[in-house]
């Protein structure tokens, strides 16, 4: 599936957007060359061309088969722009299962850097692609629910939608 978004664009460096309603506010997936780079949620992306792409179609598929319970993992090409540290950070929170949390320690320890929580957190908050990339599956020690970029009620939330589709 992946390998159909992998053609060339004719519009190389052009980023469009998809806008879809759905359970935690109105999100807006962005795409540029044939990669999802950002997902706002509740903002106004106005520097961005609206356009229905064959990937911003899927994603936005993916997000809703999600938000129904039929989907556990997401399937489309990202491409968050991030320093090697916040990378390293973003693709272990990807490895993460559904419906399962790990603390920003243990995070830390798995890319290598034993002392770096804070350091996790602070990739968790700049993760350009919450949701497709699960950084509410982050939790604090002892099971506190702490730092989401997009709010405490919606990290709440998907970690309960979670709980109840495993």
């Amino acid at each position: 599936m992946i390998a159909q978004f992998e053609r060339k664009c004719y519009n190389a460096g052009m980023k469009y957007k998809k806008c879809i309603n759905t359970k935690i506010g109105d999100l807006v997936i962005i795409e540029e060359d044939n990669k999802i780079i950002g997902l706002e949620v509740n903002k106004e992306v106005e520097e961005v061309i609206s356009k229905d792409t064959v990937l911003l179609k899927e994603t936005a598929k993916q997000i809703e088969e999600y938000f129904a319970g039929k989907r556990k993992n997401f399937n489309v090409p990202l491409n968050p722009k991030g320093t090697e540290f916040m990378q390293k950070v973003w693709t272990t929170l990807q490895a993460i299962p559904y419906g399962e949390v790990k603390t920003y320690g243990e995070i830390a320890k798995e890319i290598g850097h034993p002392k770096a929580a804070r350091a996790v957190g602070m990739a968790n908050h700049r993760n350009p692609i919450p949701l497709l990339i699960p950084c509410h599956r982050v939790i604090g020690r002892k099971g506190k629910l702490v730092g989401y970029a997009l709010g405490l009620d919606k990290k709440e939330f998907l970690l309960g939608w979670e709980k109840k589709n495993v």
